[in-house]
């Protein structure tokens, strides 16, 4: 690993850059919230003839209907308040989605994101699957979550990198069991919907990989008396199985950072990481261990070195 000194390691973004980020994350959380919102009114209410009395049917987004009642004053206003706001959410859900367009084409002229396109897709599909939040993105690819917060970019030298770490939070797994079978999926199956090439190691059956030959990583913490291991993330017979990683417990542990991120195509996705100066401890720690890979420790310790300064000198706040 090349020397490199945190003065030429950290470039700033053009005023215009920074400008055209905030447009387009104001935009982007707005419709995540909007989409929330949208989520709450699914399915429709309707009035039906059931036993010659008007009553009142809640339909859900499944097909499934319960009534709730004959109809009165009351029912009336619940009919009224859901159909009001159900075609309200639902224009700006539209409207939103109008806008965010225009904002990715800006970010994508203006060069504002250098995300890999493949990872903000791999997380957008992991949020609209409803499994984000069980997924913390750790590794190198952290690094674009910390400069964006910053306004920054990180030299080349400390990013490079073909796989994304991707820690599964153990402590909530069934809740994310419960809510793949409701999918009826398969991790694996979920990033086939970004490529359809990704296919899980023979011999590392914690890693996919593409025929562009770029892989995905689900990482746990060291297994407890809790915890099940081996652990398959689904029933599927083709999916992951999670590996054990020496520094799972203190990353599972972190302080939790959630950033926007922009794909050199413009598109956006929330990541979930740790927060800056837990991952600089741990990559520090890492730099230290007599037996990781002497690659890997000259990595760790630059990546240590820049997201401490990067923290100092642009994120004073999260000291």
């Amino acid at each position: 690993m090349p020397d490199m000194s945190t003065t030429n390691a950290l470039f700033e973004l053009s005023e215009s850059q920074k400008r055209q980020y905030i447009d387009a994350e104001t935009v982007f959380l707005a419709l995540a919230q909007a989409r929330k919102a949208a989520a709450e009114v699914r399915g429709s209410m309707f009035w039906r003839e059931l036993k010659g009395t008007r009553t009142l049917i809640r339909s859900s987004a499944s097909g499934g209907q319960k009534s709730l009642g004959a109809h009165s004053e009351s029912t009336q206003k619940l009919f009224d308040s859901f159909m009001l706001r159900k075609t309200s959410v639902e224009a700006r859900v539209r409207a939103l989605k109008a806008q965010l367009a225009t904002q990715q084409r800006l970010n994508r002229a203006l060069r504002v994101g250098r995300v890999p396109n493949i990872v903000v897709n791999v997380l957008n599909v992991l949020e609209k699957a409803g499994v984000a939040a069980h997924f913390l993105v750790v590794g190198t690819h952290a690094l674009y979550a910390f400069e964006t917060a910053a306004g920054v970019r990180i030299a080349e030298q400390a990013m490079a990198t073909r796989d994304v770490d991707m820690l599964f939070d153990t402590r909530k797994r069934l809740a994310f069991f419960t809510a793949m079978e409701k999918l009826d999926s398969s991790l694996i199956g979920l990033l086939r919907k970004v490529d359809p090439s990704f296919e899980v190691v023979e011999d590392q059956r914690y890693t996919a990989r593409n025929n562009d030959g770029f892989e995905v990583d689900i990482i746990r913490r060291m297994a407890g008396q809790v915890d099940p291991h081996p652990m398959r993330m689904s029933a599927a017979e083709d999916d992951f199985w999670a590996v054990q990683v020496s520094m799972g417990d203190k990353l599972a542990a972190a302080r939790r950072f959630d950033q926007v991120v922009v794909a050199t195509s413009g598109d956006m996705a929330l990541m979930r990481t740790v927060h800056p100066l837990d991952f600089a401890r741990i990559k520090l720690a890492l730099s230290q261990q007599v037996d990781r890979d002497a690659n890997k420790r000259g990595k760790d310790a630059l990546q240590a070195t820049i997201v401490s300064a990067l923290v100092s000198d642009y994120l004073p706040h999260l000291a």
